[in-house]
């Protein structure tokens, strides 16, 4: 029998996590994840981890398992919080539900469950764990959850053969009104719960709200740039070698204050995102604008109009080497070689047929089809079937 803790977040998903497990035998502790302290930056008077934990407590109750809460919010702080803010200073959209799982979750929760003598950690993902054997030797994968719908193996795309070999995905093989049935059967509190929003275990936090607060505002211009505009005509070039087109492809646009017409202004360049509708408070367009680009330098955020616009699509990625993660580290890429993938940018996003081409410098990431509003700091993901090699940050 095996000693398993479950991260009980207070929602449905890993509340059924915890009653599959015990049914199938093992013993079962609960542990809630305390990881925010400011309560000046989450919405109105709710008291989101006060309710979570609560809820979490009456789910252990019922189940019959052990139950305690851990509090974690200094190294989330340091680890989530700190590295968000760095990041929306420098321009770049950090991406913390993927960060929370390798850095929190499969770390330093991980830690404080091994040494109260866990064989292994479960959580309530929808994403599935394989083990095969190479050269006698075990290897961990991870896999697409069953529902379609709800796959999160994007979220885990950061973790190692470590942390995999000691993670346990219990619903991985259901779909969530499976989920939500077998709760209601069992009474459970969270059986009609609706599914979190915020950031991980933090509850209902207003993100922009919380950065304005730290990073300061300062009024820059918006600039709108007309699909025409002079620079998106590319000439056709010739490349003498594979990397050097990919390598072009992967080159965003630079765009300078004359290349199109004031149209408003903003509070911050580091607020807005490549990608993003709202918020601009720009009116009169004929179709709605959305940001094609920001510069945190020169506080200017540019636009464009339509989700079509030029600006916002690209075919290629680049990853830093030292960015680079490997699950499958076995099918590590040598320089100069190349794989035929299906990858994502963001979660849900339908998988892409994609080219991973490995050169001395990093990853490049080549599509089928032009990509909407590739995004520095975001991850991407890239699998085989249903099974998520690695990933790694656009840069």
């Amino acid at each position: 029998m095996s000693r398993v803790i479950v991260g009980l977040s207070g929602g449905v998903d890993s509340s059924v996590a915890a009653y599959l497990l015990k049914e199938q035998g093992h013993e079962v502790i609960g542990l809630f994840m305390k990881n925010w302290h400011d309560d000046s930056v989450t919405i109105s008077d709710e008291c989101p981890w006060l309710d979570d934990s609560n809820d979490a407590m009456l789910v252990a109750e019922k189940l019959g398992i052990p139950f305690q809460t851990v509090d974690l919010s200094e190294q989330y702080k340091e680890r989530i919080v700190d590295y968000m803010f760095k990041e929306y200073k420098n321009g770049r959209t950090p991406n913390p539900d993927v960060l929370c799982n390798r850095e929190i979750k499969f770390d330093v929760f991980m830690d404080i469950a091994l040494n109260l003598g866990a064989d292994y950690v479960a959580t309530g993902h929808y994403c599935r764990k394989g083990t095969i054997l190479k050269d006698h030797k075990e290897i961990y994968q991870l896999l697409a959850g069953v529902d379609v719908n709800k796959d999160q193996s994007y979220f885990l795309c950061q973790l190692s053969q470590h942390q995999l070999s000691k993670a346990l995905f219990p619903i991985g093989e259901l779909t969530k009104p499976e989920v939500r049935a077998i709760a209601s059967k069992l009474n459970l509190v969270t059986a009609d719960k609706k599914d979190s929003q915020g950031l991980c275990f933090i509850g209902k936090v207003r993100l922009p709200e919380f950065l304005q607060q730290q990073l300061q505002p300062k009024e820059g211009s918006i600039v709108e740039i007309d699909s025409q505009a002079k620079v998106f005509e590319k000439d056709k070039l010739e490349f003498s070698t594979k990397e050097e087109s990919y390598h072009w492809l992967s080159q965003k646009n630079k765009y300078l204050i004359t290349d199109g017409k004031i149209v408003g202004k903003h509070q911050g360049a580091h607020y807005f995102t490549k990608g993003q509708r709202k918020g601009l408070a720009v009116g009169g367009t004929p179709e709605p604008l959305f940001v094609i680009e920001t510069d945190v330098e020169n506080n200017i955020i540019y636009t464009g109009q339509g989700n079509d616009h030029p600006g916002l699509l690209r075919s290629a990625l680049f990853v830093n080497e030292k960015e680079i993660h490997w699950i499958r580290e076995d099918l590590r890429l040598n320089n100069g070689e190349e794989m035929p993938v299906k990858a994502r940018i963001r979660y849900r996003q339908p998988l892409q047929n994609a080219i991973l081409y490995k050169s001395k410098n990093g990853m490049y990431v080549v599509f089928e089809q032009p990509q909407s509003a590739i995004t520095e700091g975001q991850f991407v993901a890239w699998y085989l079937d249903n099974e998520l090699l690695g990933s790694g940050v656009i840069s």
